[in-house]
């Protein structure tokens, strides 16, 4: 607030519209952008058709540096297989005629701290586990139709032939 009164008539109304001003709370700041969620990684290769299944049921053809989102689904047709990398490191390879679904990812980069839940469906999936695996092995879990696997290894093939 100003606190100039001297009573000449320019200062007096420069004054006026301070003093309005200074009362006058500013317009409300635009809306912040939505955060994107980070992506849980990339497809590094793809090899027949594989396709990309996301959250909100939209499917696309994957091809080799396709971002993957923390919930997606990954399906490969006969022949075909693709590699996944996640942020940590850790690196997926899905078999032919599979059906894999990222069920949980995130990771934080300064503290090393996160969490992966992947479900193969049907098929085969090799993991070589990263920095999640690594630190924390509890925090890294993969589900089949029959059972959930605890890691205690860093590299490993799971097949599941997708009945119940």
């Amino acid at each position: 607030m100003n606190k100039f009164l001297i009573a000449s008539g320019g200062l007096a109304l420069w004054s006026a519209t301070l003093l309005a001003q200074a009362q006058t709370p500013p317009p409300p700041a635009p809306a912040a952008p939505a955060v994107a969620e980070p992506q849980a990684g990339f497809v590094k290769s793809v090899r027949g058709n594989v396709q990309l299944l996301s959250a909100a049921g939209t499917a696309r053809t994957a091809s080799a540096g396709d971002a993957l989102g923390s919930v997606d689904r990954i399906v490969t047709g006969p022949d075909s297989s693709a590699s996944v990398v996640l942020r940590d490191d850790t690196t997926l390879v899905i078999g032919p005629s599979s059906r894999m679904d990222l069920k949980e990812f995130h990771f934080d980069a300064t503290t090393r701290d996160g969490g992966l839940l992947v479900s193969l469906l049907r098929g085969s999936m090799r993991m070589i586990t990263g920095l999640i695996g690594k630190t924390n092995p509890d925090a890294v879990r993969v589900e089949t139709q029959t059972a959930t696997i605890g890691i205690r290894g860093t590299d490993f093939i799971v097949q599941t032939d997708g009945q119940p």
